[in-house]
């Protein structure tokens, strides 16, 4: 799957030019990356409980009123896909996908599945089970 690409552009420069160029750049060549805070808004300070290994999954279309990050969290959750996914899909920092899930948690956009976990200590009746299964091979 092939993570959504934004075009940006300059306050001063023209909506039809900023369609035709590719990503504006300093005059050093180096990518004029949009400040996390305007991606993240301004959210209560609290996050949703989500680990990098949490699945996400979308329970609706993104909405008009959504900003560019959330209707791309959207899309790309079509299928199941772990928070650090997302992030490595989107190029954004583990902590600010957080801040965009947590709002669409809280509209109730995506549902936060946990990851499965797994017992620390193995049931001592499946051990002998297979030891005993084994030993009759």
């Amino acid at each position: 799957m092939t993570p959504p690409q934004r075009q940006r552009r300059s306050p001063g420069q023209e909506p039809s030019a900023a369609s035709t160029s590719a990503a504006q750049s300093k005059d050093d060549g180096t990518p004029n990356p949009e400040r996390l805070f305007v991606i993240g808004g301004e959210g209560s300070g609290e996050r949703a409980d989500i680990d990098l290994v949490t699945l996400i999954v979308a329970r609706a279309e993104p909405p008009v009123s959504a900003t560019p990050e959330q209707a791309a969290l959207l899309r790309l959750c079509v299928a199941p896909l772990s928070a650090a996914e997302l992030s490595a899909y989107l190029g954004l920092p583990f902590s600010v996908v957080t801040v965009l899930l947590t709002d669409l948690l809280a509209t109730e956009l995506v549902q936060a599945r946990a990851p499965i976990v797994r017992q620390k200590v193995a049931d001592r009746n499946l051990l002998e089970a297979v030891m005993h299964g084994l030993q009759k091979l």
